[in-house]
C-alpha cells in the first residue's frame, strides 16, 4: 500500500515529475517543505517601487535590524523576500529555459515547496555597490556586520558553504528563526 503524503508533497512531486526530475530528490537531499505564508506585510519598498513582504514578526525585526545596522553605517536593503510557490515555478522554468540543466537549477534555487521565501521569513540581501546575489556579498561590510549582529534578531544565514542541503553558498540569504516554525528547520 502506498504511503499518503500531504497535498504540498503531492503538488511538488507532480511538478518535479513534470520538469522530469524524480521526485525522490526531496527525500535524498533532506529538503524541508514549507507551505506559502499567509499572513504577510510590506517589510520594505525597494527603490524600485518593490513591496518586499514578510510575516510581521519577520518584519518588525527586520526594521530593528537595519535600524541598527543604519546607526552603525552600515547599509543593508532587501533583495527579494517572499516567494510563493507558484513564482518559485516561473523562476525555476525561466531557469530551465535559459539553457541551464535541472540538476543545476536545484543547486542555486530551492525546488518549489523547499524555498525558505515561500515562509514569509527568508531573506536575500543586498548593499549599495555589490552586485544582487552575488558571493561578493560575502567581502562587504554589510556582511561582516551580518555576522556579528543578525542572530541578536533572530536572523541566520542559512546557506554557508557546504550546507547539508546541497545548495551553494549564499551569503546574501537570511532567515528569521525565531517564530513558530522553528522546528520545521
Amino acid at each position: 500500500m502506498a504511503k499518503l503524503q500531504p497535498p504540498l508533497r503531492r503538488k511538488i512531486d507532480a511538478l518535479l515529475r513534470d520538469l522530469g526530475v524524480d521526485p525522490a530528490l526531496i527525500d535524498a537531499r533532506g529538503l524541508p517543505l514549507h507551505e506559502d505564508a499567509i499572513e504577510l506585510v510590506v517589510a520594505e519598498v525597494g527603490d524600485d517601487g518593490k513591496e518586499h513582504q514578510l510575516v510581521p514578526d519577520a518584519a518588525a525585526q527586520w526594521t530593528c535590524l537595519k535600524e541598527a545596522a543604519d546607526r552603525e553605517g552600515v547599509a543593508i536593503f532587501v533583495a527579494s523576500a517572499f516567494r510563493s510557490f507558484d513564482r518559485q515555478v516561473e523562476v525555476v522554468r525561466s531557469s530551465i529555459a535559459a539553457g541551464r540543466s535541472v540538476a543545476a537549477v536545484f543547486q542555486h534555487i530551492a525546488p518549489p515547496g523547499c524555498s525558505e521565501h515561500h515562509t514569509g521569513r527568508a531573506l536575500d540581501l543586498g548593499t549599495p555597490g555589490c552586485a544582487d546575489l552575488s558571493d561578493s556579498f560575502a567581502q562587504t561590510d554589510a556582511f561582516d556586520w551580518l555576522e556579528q549582529n543578525a542572530g541578536r534578531f533572530g536572523f541566520r544565514l542559512s546557506f554557508p558553504p557546504d550546507n547539508p542541503w546541497g545548495y551553494t553558498y549564499e551569503p546574501w540569504h537570511w532567515c528569521y528563526t525565531n517564530s513558530e516554525h522553528d522546528a520545521d528547520t
